[in-house]
């Protein structure tokens, strides 16, 4: 039977656990960071003396992590990347800007475990010879942002930052900075444009790689909330030992938001691919199952930008066999396990770890049109395909959902989406808004012509019913 297996979410639900320093040091807080700040030089066997930051990040590197923010992009090799001979100073910038719609799970660490993820922000600047960071969280998290602003005041006074912190010689400050409340921000260029002061437009790679040309032009780092949280027990535990939970290349823990019409909604931390989407949505130890005489109907593996699984559909992907050799199988999308690449391979994307399920009382038409509702206002407007064609995109929707359709409408969004898709803007907002687009209407494409060609049926009675009224009219005027 599938359990939760809580790492980062260890004591957030545990009766009487506070989001106070005390209680996190009751609870065995900080003492990585002490063991990280430790660290001795290290004389490897080819003779090279390897630094505690090098020691720390070759940890990581061996955890696997990967990133938890969307895209899985390896942690340890983001670090690696980063220019450390510019003599330019090296930042590191939190991403807490949650705004993937059916994602809530780096709020819950930072209303009830904020210390949690400072240590780790500690500890990864450490390691990365940071000496200035910051916390970007989404305009939104008014309390979030106010406890975090506490959790720093309290780290301070206990001297886990400021001025050679816990006498090391090491000196850290970091700093919260609340955005407006744009999605475009949790693309980490746009992010920086942000923290500039600039209008959020993402920023072209190449050249712009953050690791090289970031904040202020200097090298930076930009992880999420819960890839924080995750150095922190990689430290504590070993990466080699993290590299244990999880599955290979897809190690360690995830946070899933589940949503949508399940009895149990909430939040799940599971061993990345231990779990598939059938026990997260039916087992009672997560979703529960659906509301009582529902049907499974569709399901978002990884928030609204992610492409849509039908219910039943069966998808090929390539399993190791038990005589360990490679085959490509058939599968129940439920039956995928909850990884990173399972579900790419699957044609999806587990992108922020929300799933989203619909039952058979959703109308996908109405969902579409909620989805590109947001993307239409979200959109930073820098690239005209995006810019032009999600608005286009949303009064196509806005038209069918209130019965001004017509049957060519699901073609006409395939093809204004497809133009959309595909590397043709600066970031991969294009993508996140077209995938939905053309995944719906692909898989449910009966639902849109048929709104269509009723829309279109009413709409003619009702012209044919106008013109009949319009002769009438005439013919009585002429009688008279």
């Amino acid at each position: 039977m599938p359990q939760e297996y809580r790492l980062i979410l260890k004591h957030v639900d545990e009766p009487g656990y506070t989001p106070d320093i005390e209680c996190y040091l009751r609870h065995g807080g900080y003492g990585t960071l002490r063991k990280a700040l430790s660290l001795k030089p290290k004389t490897l066997p080819d003779g090279r003396i390897q630094t505690p930051q090098e020691q720390l990040r070759d940890e990581v590197m061996r955890s696997g992590l990967r990133g938890r923010g969307g895209a899985g992009f390896s942690c340890g090799l983001k670090w690696s990347l980063v220019d450390r001979k510019s003599g330019k100073p090296i930042y590191l910038i939190c991403n807490a800007d949650e705004s993937e719609p059916g994602t809530f799970k780096d709020r819950q660490i930072i209303h009830k475990d904020p210390h949690q993820l400072l240590e780790g922000i500690i500890i990864s600047c450490f390691a990365n010879d940071v000496h200035l960071a910051y916390i970007y969280i989404r305009g939104e998290f008014v309390e979030g942002a106010k406890i975090l602003e506490r959790a720093i005041q309290e780290a301070k006074a206990k001297g886990f930052l400021g001025k050679n912190i816990l006498g090391s010689a090491y000196d850290l400050e970091v700093y919260v900075h609340r955005g407006a409340g744009a999605y475009i921000c949790g693309e980490e260029t746009g992010l920086i444009e942000s923290l500039e002061g600039k209008r959020p437009y993402p920023r072209i790679k190449p050249p712009y790689y953050p690791a090289v040309l970031g904040l202020y032009q200097c090298p930076t780092i930009v992880n999420n909330v819960e890839t924080l949280c995750a150095v922190k027990h990689i430290v504590a535990m070993g990466g080699a030992e993290y590299a244990k939970l999880g599955t290979p290349n897809n190690t360690g823990t995830r946070i899933v938001s589940l949503s949508g019409h399940v009895k149990r909604p909430g939040y799940y931390e599971v061993e990345v691919g231990k779990v598939t989407i059938r026990e997260l949505i039916f087992d009672p130890v997560f979703g529960g199952g659906l509301r009582d005489g529902r049907k499974l109907k569709a399901i978002i593996p990884g928030g609204v930008s992610a492409k849509v699984f039908k219910a039943g559909e069966y998808v090929k992907i390539t399993k190791r066999t038990p005589d360990g050799k490679q085959a490509v199988q058939e599968v129940d999308v439920l039956d995928l396990p909850y990884d990173f690449d399972t579900i790419a391979a699957a044609g999806s994307m587990s992108g922020s770890g929300a799933i989203i399920v619909l039952d058979d009382s959703a109308d996908m038409v109405e969902v579409l049109a909620n989805i590109c509702e947001f993307f239409a206002h979200e959109s930073c407007g820098q690239c005209t395909p995006c810019r032009e064609g999600t608005l286009w995109m949303c009064k196509i929707l806005r038209r069918l959902s209130t019965g001004h359709g017509r049957k060519l409408d699901a073609d006409e969004l395939l093809r204004i989406a497809g133009n959309i898709a595909g590397g043709r803007t600066v970031c991969a907002f294009g993508d996140a808004c077209a995938w939905p687009v053309l995944s719906v209407v692909s898989k449910f494409k009966d639902e849109f012509i048929a709104k269509g060609a009723a829309d279109e049926e009413k709409c003619g009675k009702e012209i044919g019913g106008a013109a009949v009224a319009n002769e009438r009219i005439i013919a009585t005027a002429r009688h008279v």
